[in-house]
């Protein structure tokens, strides 16, 4: 076994500060995260308690097996924009009958369970999660439909939800809607496009429009029940398949239904795995507030992969980056972690060759960001770096088997790229508190401009406004601080979700168990040109 070692002395003053810091984010983000679980605020989560029903929250726990883990996504999608965080919808992957699901479930507390832009990005997302995963989608509806005001914003894009469902079953993916309350307009095509429906009794709404709509249009008067009443549509129109006596029943159903769906793993479930050696508690204070200051990813790993066994890929070539093969609960995994900011030709090429190792075995890939971008100068330029990042990028591009992503701590410029940022389609990407994203650091992006403004001054002869720099330079800072910082990130699905560094490996587990319903096939030959 090549068990590593941990030179970590969580003893020490600089470990202690590092780990308050990491405490006090995670404060900031739980505050945060709290005003998702609140939902539509105590008014309307009592109102809706007096009609005797459960919160989406209650329905999904009530969902999935007793005493498994549900890991949420996205659970601070539409967070610094003018609708509420959590975008009112839940999304996340449970087991159900020991089937790994994706589950969806409105959040009617929230303006009726209404879709804004957000809503529609957070859904869009999990059904992708679905589609290359092959995992079963549940939806737990009740919703109003689009947020009208926002609908020149939802209206268009929209129709990609309804498409999913058909492409998932057509896929020979199961698609599930449990309609507890109303499921009305464009939302009727939920449960219409579903392989499999429930509805709760004297509950359930499903119709293209309402009373006042149909009397709008047609001048007919017609009544909630005779329109999209659950027992309509389970007696007379068949959309129903099984009707529910109360929403207890109806996730009862949902949970047969999923156990008669002959839904099994593509490779059979290894052993669980060693936990590690050393105590991941610790991953609190290892990360440096300061992203500029290095700090070994072994470190990581070691509180991460099964037993601190790590068979590391060319340790002496391209030192900057770690690369080599572990296990994460069982699961085989390659893993290339930024061991310094910069990406170096030797770390670039020493990538493309490891990413293509995997390919050939058929193993997962990990990425643990810590990069300030690809090496610039003459000197490097000169030595071939643009070729040698683009062999790197090449190989994550074209690279077939499942990639991870987890932001530790910087992830800048076109090394985002290299290490399989959101753009190159990794199977899930998380973020540790800690972690920042942007084109460049901020003041790198600041000096840049600067730079940039005195050049334009000599050319016009113009005399430089030392006071306009300095305030200009405070600015671009503030907004880029501000941009690379896991709320705002977060906020823009740019990842799934913001995690607690003690549960990576949890939610590794998770997604790789998850990843593994589908089969795992690594690309023969396939990849771009890599230029010599």
């Amino acid at each position: 076994m090549t068990r590593l070692t941990s030179a970590l002395d969580p003893h020490e003053p600089a470990y202690a500060a590092r780990r308050a810091t990491t405490l006090a984010r995670l404060a900031e983000i739980g505050a945060e995260h709290a005003k998702a679980l609140a939902g539509g605020g105590e008014r309307y989560t009592a109102r809706h308690r007096a009609r005797g029903k459960l919160l989406p929250r209650e329905r999904i726990e009530l969902l999935v097996d007793p005493d498994t883990p549900f890991l949420e996504l996205s659970p601070l999608a539409a967070w610094g924009s003018e609708y509420p965080v959590g975008a009112s919808m839940v999304t996340g992957i449970g087991v159900v009958e020991g089937v790994e699901c994706v589950i969806t479930a409105n959040d009617p507390t929230v303006r009726g369970g209404a879709s804004n832009p957000w809503t529609l990005k957070k859904a869009l997302r999990a059904n992708e999660i679905a589609r290359v995963n092959r995992l079963p989608c549940i939806g737990l509806v009740e919703s109003g439909g689009a947020d009208l005001p926002s609908q020149k914003e939802v209206f268009v894009p929209g129709g990609a939800l309804f498409k999913d469902l058909t492409r998932l079953s057509a896929a020979g993916v199961p698609t599930l809607a449990v309609v507890f309350g109303n499921s009305t307009a464009g939302g009727a095509y939920v449960p219409g496009m579903s392989d499999h429906v429930v509805m709760v009794k004297e509950r359930a709404k499903v119709f293209l429009g309402g009373p006042p709509l149909v009397r709008m249009a047609t001048g007919e008067q017609a009544d909630d029940e005779s329109l999209g009443g659950a027992d309509m549509h389970a007696r007379t129109s068949g959309l129903a398949d099984h009707l529910a006596v109360d929403e207890y029943d109806a996730l009862r159903q949902a949970r047969r239904i999923v156990a008669r769906l002959n839904h099994r793993k593509a490779y059979a479930d290894p052993s669980a795995g060693l936990p590690p050696v050393y105590d991941p508690e610790e991953l609190l204070g290892l990360v440096p507030e300061d992203l500029r200051i290095p700090f070994d990813p072994r470190e990581v790993v070691a509180r991460m992969v099964d037993a601190s066994d790590f068979d590391e890929f060319k340790p002496l070539y391209g030192a900057g980056l770690v690369t080599g093969w572990a296990e994460l609960h069982g699961w085989p995994v390659g893993i290339l972690a930024n061991a310094a900011g910069v990406l170096f030709s030797e770390e670039s090429q020493k990538a493309a060759q490891f990413i293509q190792l995997a390919n050939q075995r058929d193993i997962p890939l990990l990425f643990l960001h810590n990069t300030t971008g690809y090496m610039v100068g003459a000197r490097y330029e000169q030595g071939g770096i643009i070729k040698h990042g683009a062999q790197m990028i090449n190989a994550v591009a074209n690279s077939r088997v499942p990639h991870l992503s987890v932001l530790l701590g910087a992830s800048y410029g076109a090394g985002h790229y290299g290490m399989c940022g959101r753009a190159y389609d990794p199977r899930f990407l998380f973020a540790w508190p800690s972690a920042k994203a942007a084109v460049m650091g901020p003041q790198q992006l600041a000096g840049v401009l600067s730079i940039v403004a005195r050049a334009s001054a000599a050319a016009k002869g113009q005399p430089y406004d030392e006071d306009a720099d300095a305030a200009l330079r405070a600015a671009v800072e503030g907004q880029i601080e501000a941009e690379s910082l896991p709320l705002f990130l977060s906020g823009r699905l740019y990842d799934d979700g913001v995690i607690d560094p003690r549960d990576t490996r949890t939610v590794l587990g998770i997604c790789l168990s998850a990843i593994h319903t589908a089969p795992v096939e690594g690309v023969r030959g396939g990849f771009g040109v890599f230029r010599m």
